[in-house]
C-alpha cells in the first residue's frame, strides 16, 4: 500500500467515525455521552466535548440549549473531581495524568499565573483550546477558594459552550455541507486549532 493509499484510507476511517458520531448524536443517549465527555475531559480524558455537543446540535437542533447545558454541568462536576485530585491525590494520580500528557512545564507555568491573576486564570484559560483538567487539578493544588473556582468554571466552561452550541445553532446547516463536502480540509483545520491549544499551553 503507497503513503496516498494510506492517507485516503485514514481520511475514510475518520469519515466514517463522523458518520457514526453524528448518528450517535441523534439517538437517545447523546446526552449522557456528552455529559460523560464533559466530565472526564475536565480530569482525566484527552478529548474535549465541543466535537459531541456541535454533533447534537447538528443532529438535534431542537437540544441546541439543553446541550449547551448538559455539557456546562458536566464540566463543572468533572472540574470538581480535577480539583479534589489536585488538592488531595495530586502525588498519586494528579500528577501521572500531568506527566502523561506532557504538561508538567505549562502545569508549572499555570501555578505561576495564580500569583498573578488569582481566579480569574480560570476564566481567561477556560475559553482557550487548552484541557481543562490542566486548570482544574493546579486550582486544586493551590488550594484556589472553591466558591471561587465552581463560580469561575461556570462562568468561563457555560460560556465557551453557549458561543459553540449556538454557533452550530444558527450555521448548523451551513456547517454540515461544508464538513460533507470538505472533511479532510476540516479535518486538517481542526489539527491546527489542537496544535494552537497546546502553544498557548506553553506560552500563555
Amino acid at each position: 500500500m503507497t503513503d496516498l493509499e494510506s492517507t485516503a484510507q485514514r481520511r475514510g476511517l475518520m469519515k466514517r467515525a463522523f458518520d457514526k458520531i453524528m448518528e450517535l448524536s441523534a439517538g437517545p443517549h447523546a446526552l449522557w455521552l456528552l455529559a460523560a465527555v464533559s466530565f472526564a475531559e475536565a480530569s482525566f480524558f484527552p478529548i474535549p466535548p465541543d466535537p459531541i455537543l456541535a454533533a447534537i446540535v447538528l443532529a438535534r437542533r431542537d437540544r441546541v440549549w439543553i446541550a449547551a447545558l448538559v455539557c456546562t454541568l458536566g464540566s463543572v462536576i468533572g472540574g470538581l473531581a480535577g480539583y479534589a485530585i489536585g488538592a488531595g491525590l495530586y502525588e498519586v494520580v494528579g500528577k501521572p495524568v500531568i506527566d502523561f500528557y506532557h504538561l508538567q512545564d505549562a502545569f508549572n507555568n499555570f501555578q505561576t499565573r495564580f500569583d498573578e491573576w488569582g481566579g480569574w486564570i480560570i476564566v481567561a484559560k477556560g475559553l482557550t483550546p487548552i484541557p481543562f483538567k490542566l486548570v482544574t487539578i493546579a486550582s486544586g493544588v493551590v488550594h484556589l477558594n472553591l466558591v471561587t473556582f465552581v463560580v469561575a468554571s461556570i462562568v468561563t466552561r457555560g460560556l465557551r459552550f453557549v458561543i459553540v452550541a449556538w454557533l452550530f445553532y444558527r450555521f448548523g446547516p451551513q456547517a454540515r455541507a461544508i464538513i460533507d463536502e470538505h472533511f479532510n480540509k476540516v479535518m486538517i483545520a481542526g489539527t491546527a486549532l489542537v496544535v494552537l491549544g497546546f502553544v498557548l499551553i506553553v506560552y500563555i
